[in-house]
Order: C-alpha cells, then sequence, then structure tokens
C-alpha cells in the first residue's frame, strides 16, 4: 500500500490542490497507519491507539479521512479490488471522544476571573473560540481591526479571508477586555500576553487546558475541542451543513460532514432512551 504514498501525494497536490501543510499531514497519518490492510478492524486499532496516545479529535478525524481517501485513490487506480468496505462506520466514528456539551461549555466559559487582566483575555479567547469555531492559529491572527459589532474577519488556510458571525456574549467579553486593560498597548493584536506580545497557539493551548481542569471536565480540552464544539453544537440545532461548511472555513464538505457522524450517535442515544417502541 506505502508503495503507492508518493503517486497518492502528488495526485493531491496537483488535482485537489490541497496545502503543503495538509499533504504532509495526509502523509504522517498514513505512514503511521502503516503497511497494512484498510481493514475496519486495522482502522480500529490504529485510532484506538491515537486515543489511547492522547491525540486530539480533529487528529484523529483528519487520520481517518486521510485513510478514506488514500482508499478510494488505490481502489480508482485498480492498485485494489472494489470493495464494500465501510470507512464511514458508526464503530469507526465512535472512537472519537465525545464532544463537549453546552453544559460543559458553559461551565469552561465561567471558569477565567474577568476582574484580573489574564482573567478577562481568556475570557474573550474562549468566548470567541466556541462563537465563531475559529482555529486557534486564526484566532492567535486576530487584530483589534477584526472585529466589528456583529462579526470577525479571519484569515485561514491558505491566506483566505472569511467573515464569520460572532455573538453578543464574545462582543461584551472583548469590550470588556479592551476597554479595562489594552487602553495603553501599541500592538495591534487582539489577544497579548502579559508581556505585550500576540499570544501564540502554545499559550492559547495552555491556559484552555488550565480552565478545563479548574471547571472539572474530565475529558482531553484543548483549544481546537471548542471549535468542534461549534460546529457540533449548531448541527444539533438545525443548522445547514454547508452553512457550517462556510463559517468553518472548510474547502471540501468532505470535512464538515464528519460532524454528521458525531450528531448522529447523539441521535441514536436519543432514539434508544426516548423513542416509545424502543422502551421495554
Amino acid at each position: 500500500m506505502l508503495a503507492h504514498l508518493s503517486e497518492f501525494i502528488s495526485y493531491l497536490r496537483g488535482e485537489r490542490g490541497l496545502s503543503p501543510h495538509t499533504l504532509e499531514a495526509y502523509q504522517r497519518d498514513i505512514l503511521a497507519f502503516g503497511d497494512n490492510d484498510l481493514t475496519q478492524e486495522n482502522l480500529c486499532e490504529y485510532l484506538a491507539h491515537m486515543q489511547k496516545q492522547g491525540y486530539a479529535p480533529a487528529s484523529m478525524a483528519r487520520a481517518l479521512i486521510a485513510c478514506k481517501v488514500f482508499h478510494r485513490f488505490l481502489v480508482r487506480e485498480n492498485y485494489l479490488p472494489h470493495s464494500s468496505l465501510n470507512l464511514d462506520s458508526p464503530k469507526l466514528w465512535r472512537l472519537l471522544p465525545d464532544v463537549l456539551t453546552c453544559q460543559e461549555v458553559d461551565h469552561l466559559l465561567a471558569a477565567p476571573d474577568p476582574t484580573t487582566e489574564t482573567g478577562a483575555r481568556d475570557k474573550a479567547i474562549l468566548e470567541v473560540l466556541y462563537a465563531s469555531g475559529l482555529r486557534v492559529s486564526e484566532l492567535c491572527g486576530l487584530t483589534i481591526h477584526s472585529v466589528d459589532h456583529q462579526s470577525v474577519r479571519v484569515l485561514g488556510k491558505g491566506n483566505k479571508e472569511r467573515i464569520v458571525p460572532i455573538g453578543s456574549k464574545a462582543l461584551q467579553a472583548i469590550d470588556y477586555y479592551l476597554l479595562h486593560f489594552r487602553t495603553h498597548q501599541q500592538d495591534q493584536h487582539l489577544f497579548l500576553s502579559v508581556k505585550g506580545h500576540a499570544m501564540n497557539r502554545v499559550a492559547v493551548w495552555r491556559q484552555v487546558k488550565i480552565y478545563a481542569k479548574k471547571s472539572g471536565i474530565k475529558k482531553n480540552i484543548y483549544p481546537h475541542a471548542l471549535r468542534h464544539a461549534f460546529a457540533t453544537h449548531l448541527l444539533e440545532n438545525g443548522a445547514e451543513l454547508r452553512v457550517i461548511q462556510d463559517m468553518l472555513g472548510h474547502a471540501s464538505i468532505a470535512t464538515t460532514d464528519r460532524y454528521t457522524h458525531v450528531n448522529m450517535q447523539q441521535v441514536q442515544v436519543a432514539f434508544r432512551k426516548f423513542h416509545p417502541k424502543n422502551n421495554g
């Protein structure tokens, strides 16, 4: 299987136009899977191993998507026979850790102390991550001019700009932080460290971990978990997948589609619990 990996990466680069970062991630994921048969059993073992190693759900989902696209390429090029292998089965997607519930998000957002500069900044960071579903790199790149009264202007992957709605609570948190603690700094970045430099991914990651522990959440929480919750909660409340795709800045609907798998798990739970013909 790995004998065709370089050909696959060349195909993605030439025909799909994926970024070098994405190509590198796909190649790394497939190499980590190894020269094993692309069976559901092997994929389950692969994802279970990633889960034990503490990988984020987004990384696990990307690895599964990489294997899925690679399998499709191998079949199309006649390197593998056509098969009925279901790489979208609930068995595989159940291995991805649970998304944050609305209550857990509330606890996380309430964890920072807004009476301090760090707490006010971190309160605004958490609110923005959940309100607009930004990647942590996008959040770190925001300036004080990126936000208006109803949206945030984001520079995403491939330097593609998009405009994403932002909620009133996030705006209130940003305004509080700027008005009380950002009156003298000259740096135009929206979120600054205590030394006055732009926040970076590592610093945001560290602060999210601190507040997750403080709020008593047992799940493996990291900045992308709030982006994941943003998309899943929108889907649960009736938002169309294409709309979510635009807000997340996904080039392909297939990337956004993984949230339908997460949501279907919750649908099945609700069905088993509440449907009158499904209870003894």
